[in-house]
């Protein structure tokens, strides 16, 4: 048996005025998700970009806290994009122009967001029903600011107007900087499966010259060589993957670069990032917030402990940090090949 070496399908990949090695494992923009303290732990682990949340063309334009408050960037944490939602033309070019004026290193505007609270006002992937709009949104975002704009999408609205090829090109005409394509529609959301086929036809247009992004069920190292090798992309998005797991990227870069998968982590690495990404988290958005929003990650800091269930929940019940704390100090204490289910429930994996 031979060793592992390099995959050799790599290529550099220049967008705007930076210039990455080969293809980018990239964090995709999430919703009370990818704020700076997650952003910059994936960056420590091997992340080569990572996206801001979403923030509202209204919100940036009306000066509201909570959307001024998502321009933060960590210096540690670039190259960073920040992304704008809006419906309306004129209130996304302003908010564009903030988000430029806080000097990420791309502005992203987001035609692929799917909820219905966005989608149905005409923004995120709703726009996708109005394809001149689009374009034109996207023409005037080009033309008012100075910094390389990129643009995160869908295949399209529905089954029956999957139009992504033709969109590709309009947007490209444009000026963008680079497309990301989500594999599936607005209405699909996040079930089924992501096609990637139709990713793949935009990468391989002979007219498209501007980097390919792709994104959807990129969940392991395999997952995202399979898209490099099969698509050709000029990158890659890892969005749900990366919850309450910024290895991924680690695993990720490794195999590509080595072709070994680094182990898991252990419980001991898994209770310390977790601490430090509450430490953080509070630091950046006080003690009550933080608790709240990091509920969502603690079950995949914990991914696969058999009997952790009662745990996690402990977990997302703790009502204040010293109580957070109370718990992960239990967590690390405890031998959980030695701990027995609650009455009534199998041995599993939370």
């Amino acid at each position: 048996m031979t060793d592992p070496k390099p995959i050799n399908i790599f290529h550099p990949v220049r967008i705007g005025n930076i210039t990455f090695s080969r293809q980018p494992v990239i964090l995709a923009p999430m919703e009370d998700v990818t704020d700076p303290p997650f952003r910059l732990l994936c960056r420590e682990l091997g992340a080569d970009w990572v996206y801001t949340e979403f923030i509202s063309a209204d919100g940036l334009i009306r000066d509201a806290g909570k959307s001024l408050q998502k321009l933060d960037i960590y210096p540690a944490e670039r190259p960073v994009s920040i992304q704008v939602f809006g419906a309306h033309i004129d209130a996304m070019v302003e908010a564009a122009k903030v988000a430029a004026s806080s000097q990420p290193d791309f502005v992203d505007i987001n035609f692929g967001c799917p909820v219905r609270k966005v989608a149905s006002k005409g923004a995120g992937s709703g726009i996708m029903n109005d394809v001149p709009k689009m374009v034109e949104m996207t023409r005037r975002i080009v033309k008012a600011v100075d910094l390389p704009v990129t643009v995160k999408t869908r295949l399209g609205y529905d089954q029956k107007t999957k139009n992504i090829a033709d969109i590709a090109e309009r947007l490209q005409d444009c000026g963008i900087a680079a497309l990301a394509i989500h594999g599936r529609t607005r209405c699909q959301m996040y079930s089924g499966q992501a096609d990637w086929s139709l990713i793949g036809e935009v990468k391989n247009n002979p007219r498209m010259h501007i980097p390919i992004m792709g994104n959807g069920d990129i969940t392991s190292p395999e997952s995202a060589l399979k898209a490099l090798q099969d698509y050709g992309v000029d990158g890659i998005m890892v969005g749900r993957a990366a919850i309450g797991n910024p290895w991924i990227f680690k695993q990720v870069s490794q195999f590509f670069d080595t072709g070994i998968i680094p182990p898991a982590p252990t419980m001991q690495e898994r209770l310390a990032m977790c601490r430090r990404h509450i430490e953080m988290s509070v630091q950046w958005k006080g003690e009550w917030l933080a608790l709240f929003e990091m509920r969502r990650h603690y079950s995949h800091y914990f991914k696969g402990i058999v009997n952790f269930k009662p745990y996690r929940m402990r977990l997302v019940t703790a009502p204040s940090l010293e109580e957070l704390y109370a718990v992960l100090d239990e967590i690390a204490s405890t031998d959980f090949t030695r701990v027995q289910p609650p009455p009534g429930e199998a041995d599993s994996a939370s």
